[in-house]
This record gives C-alpha cells, sequence and structure tokens, in this order.
C-alpha cells in the first residue's frame, strides 16, 4: 500500500518521528539540547512555526505551520534529522527510523485535539502524572 503525503503550501502539519529501534536517544537535556539546537540551525534558513512540541525519549509529537506559498516539511525534516544525528555522535547510527508519520490539521478542532495529544503524551507514556510535569513540552510555554 502506498502513502501519500499532504503538501499543502502554509499548511499546518501534525507530525509523529520516532528514533530507530525506539531507542531512548532522546532522553536527556543533553539530547534535548542538541535537538533544539537542530530545529534552531533549519529554522534560521528555513522558518516554520511550531505550535506545539513534545520530546519523549523515544520519539516525538510536534504541530508545524508553515510559511504561505511552502509545502516542504519534508526538506526541514531531513535537515533537522541530518543535524541532530551529526552533532550527536558519529558512533550511534541510525539514529531515526526512515520515516515520519504526518497529519494536515483541518480545523480548530483538529488543532486542538492534536494540541492536547502532544501534551498528554507523556502521562500516557507512564513519564509523568501530569502535563505541567514533563519538562521536555511546550506544554510548560503555553
Amino acid at each position: 500500500m502506498y502513502y501519500r503525503r499532504d503538501f499543502t503550501p502554509g499548511g499546518t502539519y501534525f507530525f509523529t518521528v520516532v528514533t530507530s529501534e525506539r531507542r531512548p536517544l532522546l532522553a536527556g537535556p543533553g539530547a534535548v539540547e542538541i535537538l533544539r539546537g537542530s530545529f534552531r540551525t533549519v529554522m534560521a534558513d528555513y522558518p516554520f512555526r511550531i505550535d506545539a512540541i513534545v520530546v519523549l525519549p523515544d520519539h516525538l509529537h510536534t504541530i508545524w505551520t508553515l510559511p504561505e506559498g511552502d509545502a516542504d516539511y519534508p526538506f526541514r525534516w531531513n535537515r533537522i534529522k541530518g543535524r541532530f544525528t551529526e552533532v550527536l555522535s558519529a558512533r550511534i547510527r541510525p539514529i531515526w527510523q526512515n520515516r515520519y508519520w504526518e497529519h494536515r490539521i483541518r480545523d480548530d478542532a483538529d488543532f486542538n485535539h492534536h494540541v492536547s495529544y502532544i501534551h498528554w503524551n507523556p502521562v500516557k507514556h507512564g513519564l509523568a502524572q501530569t502535563p505541567e510535569e514533563w519538562a521536555y513540552s511546550s506544554y510548560r510555554f503555553r
């Protein structure tokens, strides 16, 4: 079965990106800082808005809004994942699953549903009792 990606210029998208073999490569402040730096580097040249994000030990969820007329999120993910891999270490390979999952946000209800999913994900996985407790979430910056 062939999966067809949605490329809506200026669209808002929910993404799930997973580490290879679900290894906990994103655990801890060091890895999160490298990931944050990777996002910043790419966003400086290829802007987009992060509407929500959560980083868990083996995956992350995020919602992005792309600039008007721009639908090239695959290029951005390629750069972010590549930068993270380059900075983290050459001795740990592969870091990421080859693919990622994306869903174009269709309306306000869909947006709110996915933001809630993102913020409650650490609770779902038993990593926190409440969204406020998880340090690597945009919930803390609402």
